[in-house]
Formats: C-alpha cells, sequence, structure tokens
C-alpha cells in the first residue's frame, strides 16, 4: 500500500521507529537467556552432612555405621538414608521440626553463597534461576540459607508432623536418586527452560541419576568433590572453599568467557581469583595378569 505525499512526512518517520523498536525488542529477547542452576546442599554448599550435625545435637553415636549399613543392603536411595532413620530408627523418632531448624543452625556454609545468589540474578545477559535440591531435610535447609536462599527455592525431605505431638508421622517427598530428578524437571516446566540451559553441582553418589539426567540434555554438570563417581559424569570439577567458585566453570562452558573476563569481574566486587589451576586427572587402577594371561600376550 502507497503512502500519498502529504501524509508520508509523518507517517514514515513513525513506520521507521516503529521497526526499531521491534528490533530493540527482539534483540532482547535474544540477549537475555535464562537458566536453571540447581545444586545440591550437604558438602556442596556446607561442609558437613546434616545428618551427622543432627546426631551431634541430639546425643545419637554411631551414625556413619547406621548409614554404611543403609547403604550396603540398598534399602533406600543414596541420600536418602536420614530421611529413613528419622522415621524407622527408634533414637531419632525423637526428633522434631524444632531440632531440624537448631541443626540449620550449626551448619558451616561455604563462603559467598550470598554474594553468589545475587549475582546470578544478571550476568550480562544471563539471568540464573538458583534453586536447592538436596535429601537433606527442608527445614535444616531454610535454615541454613535464612535470608540468603528464599524457601520456595529450597526443596529438600518434606516431612508430615502429628498435629498435636509434633512428631513425624510420614514422608512426602525426598529429592535423593531419582528423586532429584523429578525435582528439576518440575522446576524446569514450571520456569520453561529447555533442557540444554540445565546447570547442576553436586558432590556425592546421590547426585549421579540428575546429573547423567542433564547430560542427556546437554546441560552442564558440576563437580563439588573428587568423588571418583561424580568427577567420571560432571563436566567440570570445582573443589573450593567458596560457593563463587562455581562461576567459574559457568562462565566459560555457557558464556564462553577468558579467564581475563572472569578475573575482571570477581575484581569488580572485591575479590581476587587468588589461585585458579585447571589440572586434568586420570583415575587409573593397573593389576598383574594371571600367569596364563601373560603368557599368551
Amino acid at each position: 500500500m502507497s503512502i500519498s505525499a502529504p501524509l508520508a512526512e509523518f507517517a514514515l518517520p513513525l513506520m521507521e521507529k516503529a521497526k526499531e523498536m521491534s528490533g530493540m525488542r527482539h534483540a532482547g529477547e535474544q540477549i537475555t537467556k535464562h537458566y536453571l542452576l540447581a545444586s545440591d546442599f550437604d558438602q556442596t554448599l556446607s561442609f558437613n552432612d546434616s545428618g551427622i550435625i543432627l546426631s551431634d545435637l541430639l546425643g545419637i553415636s554411631g551414625f556413619q555405621e547406621r548409614i554404611s549399613g543403609l547403604s550396603r543392603i540398598h534399602l533406600v536411595q543414596q541420600g536418602g538414608e536420614l530421611a529413613y532413620l528419622i522415621l524407622h530408627d527408634p533414637e531419632f523418632r525423637c526428633v522434631r521440626k524444632e531440632h531440624l531448624i537448631e541443626a540449620g543452625k550449626q551448619v558451616r556454609l561455604k563462603e559467598n553463597i550470598r554474594v553468589l545468589s545475587r549475582l546470578l540474578k544478571g550476568l550480562d545477559g544471563l539471568q540464573f534461576f538458583f534453586y536447592v535440591i538436596s535429601a537433606a531435610p527442608e527445614e535444616v535447609i531454610q535454615s541454613a540459607l535464612e535470608g540468603i536462599v528464599p524457601k520456595d527455592h529450597i526443596y529438600g525431605t518434606r516431612f508430615h508432623y502429628d498435629p498435636s505431638s509434633g512428631e513425624i508421622q510420614s514422608i512426602v517427598r525426598v529429592p535423593a536418586g531419582y528423586g532429584k530428578v523429578a525435582v528439576l524437571e518440575e522446576l524446569r516446566a514450571k520456569l520453561q527452560v529447555s533442557h540444554d540451559r540445565v546447570i547442576y553441582v553436586g558432590d556425592g553418589s546421590s547426585d549421579i541419576h540428575v546429573m547423567l539426567h542433564v547430560h542427556r540434555g546437554d546441560g552442564l554438570t558440576i563437580a563439588a568433590s573428587e568423588n571418583n563417581y561424580i568427577t567420571q559424569i560432571a563436566k567440570r570439577t570445582v573443589l573450593s572453599d567458596d560457593a563463587l567458585s562455581v562461576l567459574v566453570p559457568i562462565l566459560e562452558e555457557v558464556a564462553g568467557w577468558d579467564s581475563i573476563r572472569i578475573r575482571a569481574l570477581f575484581e569488580s566486587h572485591g575479590f581476587v581469583l587468588q589461585e585458579w589451576e585447571k589440572v586434568r586427572t586420570d583415575f587409573v587402577t593397573i593389576s598383574k595378569t594371571s600367569p596364563a594371561a601373560a603368557g599368551n600376550a
């Protein structure tokens, strides 16, 4: 449709402005990329196992032996042992919600989780939805991360309590093993994030299922420990007492930043990457063959 000369003076600039604004909107949509970053809690964001802290608080001994016994017989999903003990072990039947909250206050957290949570809200056109998915009791995690991570961003083991006695009657949910995959998929669907924009950080055997799941969707997995089962699966491994350390592989793998730019970001927020060593480790076990096999070699 043509525009008459008298109207062109007014109409054409308006049309050009509309195109410009539309282009800006599209450009903004392309720049802003949303990611789901999910992290385990025990020994990933903290230093100690929640079960050990709770046992010490209640004066219950032999926690590690009980966990090892459950692991040997594969009665529960790896990571869900504490929830099982709380529900079935006579000595743990005394646990109440206030004990879990107090245990959370005694958790020793890794440094700068608050700073990490703040930085993840916007990094050069990247926005990360930060959630915690753990088999640790939900009250423990919420208490430990109070004022740092919102309660509705924390998915832990959830119990049903007797309204009169406060006794734990049943387990509502245990995000351990494949249970973590279920929670991750629930969040991914709610946030409308594609599989390749999922990042998971974990430290132990209970994270194997979810890491393999994230791998299948071309997401990023980060190990926060030297656990052989995890390091062989995870795309990256970061060992540090500071929660900000996970930004290094995220910015490299997701944002494509080089070391100079990453160091500059840390320095702009008052931090220095004092030591940053990249080491490739091959875990090799060699044993002697039998004499017969050696002779045929």
